[in-house]
């Protein structure tokens, strides 16, 4: 079981914005702490991983749950 460290909510944001508000809360969490991402952008499926990729971070993958996304990210180093 992965314990969550903190959660965003990005319900009813549009591209960038689940992104951007992950990046932010981000900054604040140590390296291995994970974030849990709530979103109901179609294009986040895509642009989470991409994101995580790019930034360091490691996707650990994503889940639906009434009628949005749940997303989990361990910060990188």
């Amino acid at each position: 079981m992965t314990e969550i460290k903190e959660t965003v909510d990005a319900i009813g944001l549009l591209c960038p914005l689940p992104v951007l508000k992950a990046r932010k809360r981000l900054k604040s969490l140590r390296p291995g702490q994970v974030l849990e991402l709530l979103a109901d952008d179609p294009a986040a499926v895509i642009d989470v991983p991409h994101f995580c990729n790019e930034a360091g971070h490691e996707f650990l993958g994503h889940s639906t749950s009434a009628g949005h996304q749940i997303y989990l990210i361990r910060k990188g180093s």
